[in-house]
């Protein structure tokens, strides 16, 4: 058999279309590496509570969650870190004053601004845009998705945005870009609105993967990363091996070493096969 790899899986738009249940082959993908020796992981942006039973009943080795700033190893948590609640208003703050609206995610769930809800509702996503694909879904069908009323204020893992003026976004950025990654999500042309992430820097999907590595003992040379979106981009950058969905936007296929089948063909099963994997 080949060197134990640590294959680590973004969710939406790679191992499932957002919102829905994994594939067959999808799941025997998963299922198969580890019966031939390798980890396999989630690396999502979602927190716990938004991971799907389905999903978790494919059965993994462990899960980074929240952008990196949740690990779950061989079912030990190795790391949890919420950002500060007096850091978390102060983003609110910024953002709000430059007419940014603000989604929150902590370990009981997700919470939204009664205007993003609006704008998400009314914005026709780009479809390589994943995560407002979800988003549109968790609105249309009620789940997940609670009023910033009931955010407990203890604390959240990260802070994600919409705008409709991108420009609003640049004028946030000397507050807060010394300790955050801006990801921002792809959007058309024609564009009503731009959506996107705060990621706290050191504590990102790649450095979460480093910290797998650091629990097994295992050389980042060993991971091999699979993803779709812009909050993959740290995942890319530190991967072994990195690959991009056919459904994934430009700038990741750009720093990739492969580009594989959409999710929608099932792109993780096949391209595991090329490499061997299963």
């Amino acid at each position: 058999m080949k060197k134990r790899k640590l294959i680590f899986l973004d969710i939406d738009g790679t191992f499932t279309v957002p919102l829905e249940g994994p594939t067959p082959l999808a799941a025997e993908a998963v299922r198969r590496a580890r019966e031939n020796g390798h980890k396999v992981f989630l690396c999502t942006g979602r927190n716990i509570p938004l991971i799907s039973q389905d999903i978790l009943d494919v059965g993994f080795d462990g899960v980074v969650a929240s952008a990196g700033s949740h690990i779950e190893v061989e079912g030990e948590v190795i790391l949890d870190s919420l950002l500060p609640e007096e850091e978390v208003q102060e983003c609110i703050g910024i953002l709000h004053r430059y007419g940014i609206y603000c989604r929150l995610e902590d370990p009981h769930g997700m919470y939204m601004d009664r205007e993003m809800e609006e704008l998400v509702r009314r914005t026709v996503p780009n479809s390589r845009n994943s995560e407002l694909i979800r988003m549109k879904k968790e609105l249309e069908t009620g789940i997940g998705i609670q009023p910033y009323a009931r955010y407990a204020r203890k604390g959240a893992y990260k802070v994600c945005f919409i705008c409709m003026d991108l420009q609003d976004i640049e004028k946030t950025k000397p507050y807060l870009e010394d300790r955050f990654n801006y990801v921002i999500h792809p959007y058309a042309p024609d564009a009503v609105s731009f959506n996107g992430e705060l990621i706290r820097k050191g504590m990102d999907k790649g450095e979460g993967m480093g910290r797998v590595c650091a629990y097994y003992g295992a050389e980042m040379t060993d991971t091999v990363a699979f993803g779709d979106s812009m909050n993959d981009h740290q995942m890319f950058t530190h991967a072994g091996t990195a690959v991009a969905m056919g459904n994934a936007c430009e700038e990741l296929k750009k720093i990739a070493d492969m580009v594989c089948e959409s999710v929608k063909e099932d792109g993780i099963y096949h391209e595991m096969r090329r490499m061997g994997l299963i």
